[in-house]
């Protein structure tokens, strides 16, 4: 369309840059940024996409399952484009998952070498004291594997339960649950809040968005 038709387009708010309602004077990166005009995505192929979840409790962390369990899978289908989890949140965990078909971005991302910090808050029973959370904090031994430290807070406490913040720069399987069952806590819930720079906010549960440039940016080390 001409200049001024595709103007007035963008001003009636009918092209959409990563889901969002597109300005005039807008910039688009067309290897990661998805334009969609009426319903239609605009573009090439190889479009790269990034995209966050707040994963519920109750979803594998899985594109299927032979077992008929939800999937995270079920939460993106109306992405348009096949995108994969990076990384895991078990099946009674919650809370910020990432999704590309950026392969590339993929591996690095999960390799053992990448240091993004993930942020988790977990609820467990009773009054946590001072003593459990040095522990915590320090090295542990799970599954004869070593851990690194970990940065601990509590962010609520009473005679029922403890929120605590736990900070980790590893997700080894199940990590934060075993750290737990060792000192003898039972998590009442567990939630991944951030990795990185990326703070998964007021999004609400079963729902997913685009990042943003400057959010995948941070994820590539720029």
């Amino acid at each position: 369309m001409s200049r001024r038709a595709a103007e007035s387009e963008i001003t009636a708010g009918r092209i959409l840059v990563n889901g969002v309602p597109a300005s005039l004077g807008d910039k688009v990166d067309p290897d990661s940024d998805r334009v969609e005009y009426r319903g239609q995505v605009i573009g090439g192929r190889n479009r790269h996409i990034y995209i966050m979840l707040n994963k519920p409790v109750g979803y594998v962390t899985t594109m299927s399952d032979e077992m008929g369990r939800p999937c995270v899978h079920d939460l993106v289908a109306d992405v348009g484009e096949r995108v994969y989890p990076i990384g895991r949140l078990d099946l009674e965990s919650e809370g910020l998952l990432l999704l590309t078909n950026d392969g590339e971005l993929a591996n690095m991302l999960t390799h053992p070498r990448y240091h993004k910090p993930k942020l988790y808050h977990v609820k467990v029973a009773g009054k946590v004291g001072p003593d459990t959370i040095a522990v915590l904090s320090g090295p542990m031994e799970i599954d004869g594997y070593m851990t690194k430290p970990a940065k601990i807070g509590v962010v609520s406490i009473n005679e029922r339960d403890t929120v605590l913040s736990m900070e980790l720069y590893e997700g080894r399987n199940r990590q934060i649950r075993k750290m737990c069952e060792q000192l003898g806590l039972r998590v009442l819930t567990l939630r991944r809040i951030a990795i990185g720079e990326i703070k998964l906010g007021d999004l609400r549960p079963g729902k997913w968005r685009y990042l943003t440039r400057s959010q995948v940016e941070s994820l590539k080390g720029k």
